[in-house]
């Protein structure tokens, strides 16, 4: 089996080649001229370069290949330029979908997020069939994500093989970005945590999220979506059991909704819009905050053999990898 695989250099995707190369699989992966390719030392794989906003080069690069996995995404909860987000995530999906029909390719896994679930104030989980709508997303990622999965499944519709994954918050090692989940566990490490907000969601296991993608590829319904969803937790949660990790304090202040929004005003506009920079505290970032994103993975349980686990074994390793890759001092 020829796999063609988007984003293997980034977090999930590096984790996703990987599985495919433990299941024997021959590989042949997508890269950008600028990319960086530090997750992919090491493993047997074709590398092609193009661009997901460069459909002709998609089409050529997947051509002979068996299956695709579509991971790649432009993971961003601040920019400063819209359009370009809205490019890779779904005309770059267009472009998949596209490229995969014209060379009759068996099987599409495309990664989507559960940031397209409809999600409520009081914290119930979400799952497949909870209520939702574009005008509901919040911020540039969560609509270039929901307008690419629709695209997705308006392709399952119309004949082409796709299986939609929905991971939910992956956390482990790679995450070389780091991603805004990552920055997370970063800032906690940096001590740049000196209080949290009251907000919660989901973490899986990358390395776990990986094999869920396998099993999506070999026991998946056409034209489904599955939640690849680990432990629901709030953020106190989740700054706790890194304080058990490494012994740093877990702060102890609950700031109110309004003043963390106040904040992210403040930082996009000193550090986004003057300094050019990504803040650490977004108005997006904030406004999401209001709804605990918990959900339910009982539909992959059933269809996919997915297990849900906790999370602790993931987020120690994160903090080994940032540890000693010289994100942060021991």
């Amino acid at each position: 089996m020829l796999a063609f695989v988007t984003g293997a250099t980034g977090f999930l995707g590096s984790h996703v080649a990987r599985v495919l190369a433990e299941h024997g699989a021959d590989l042949r992966l997508l890269v950008r001229p600028s990319s960086d390719l530090r997750n992919i030392e090491g493993l047997t794989a074709d590398r092609v370069t193009g661009d997901l906003r460069d459909a002709a080069s998609i089409e050529k690069a997947m051509s002979g290949c068996d299956v695709v996995f579509h991971v790649a995404a432009d993971y961003r909860l601040w920019v400063r330029d819209s359009d370009q987000m809205y490019q890779s995530n779904v005309e770059g999906t267009r472009a998949i979908l596209d490229g995969a029909r014209r060379n009759r390719v068996k099987r599409i896994v495309y990664t989507s997020s559960v940031a397209t679930m409809g999600f409520t104030a009081d914290g119930h989980s979400a799952d497949e069939n909870s209520p939702v709508s574009l005008d509901k997303m919040i911020g540039h990622y969560k609509r270039s994500k929901y307008m690419a999965e629709e695209l997705a499944i308006a392709a399952g519709r119309s004949g082409l093989d796709v299986v939609i994954v929905n991971p939910s918050t992956p956390v482990g090692e790679r995450d070389i970005k780091p991603t805004p989940t990552g920055r997370i566990i970063l800032d906690f490490l940096q001590k740049k945590f000196p209080a949290y907000v009251d907000t919660g969601l989901n973490l899986v296991d990358v390395t776990e999220c990986a094999h869920g993608h396998m099993a999506a590829l070999e026991k998946g319904r056409s034209g489904e979506r599955y939640i690849l969803g680990g432990e629901n937790l709030t953020l106190k949660q989740i700054l706790d059991k890194l304080s058990a990790i490494t012994g740093l304090p877990s702060p102890t202040i609950k700031v109110p909704y309004f003043v963390a929004l106040a904040t992210g005003v403040v930082d996009e506009m000193i550090t986004g819009r003057i300094r050019g920079r990504e803040p650490r505290a977004t108005i997006d970032a904030v406004r999401m905050g209001r709804k605990k994103m918990f959900v339910s993975s009982a539909k992959a349980e059933r269809e996919l053999g997915w297990e849900s686990a906790p999370v602790d074994n993931a987020l120690s390793r994160a903090v080994g990898w940032f540890q000693s890759n010289g994100y942060v001092d021991r």
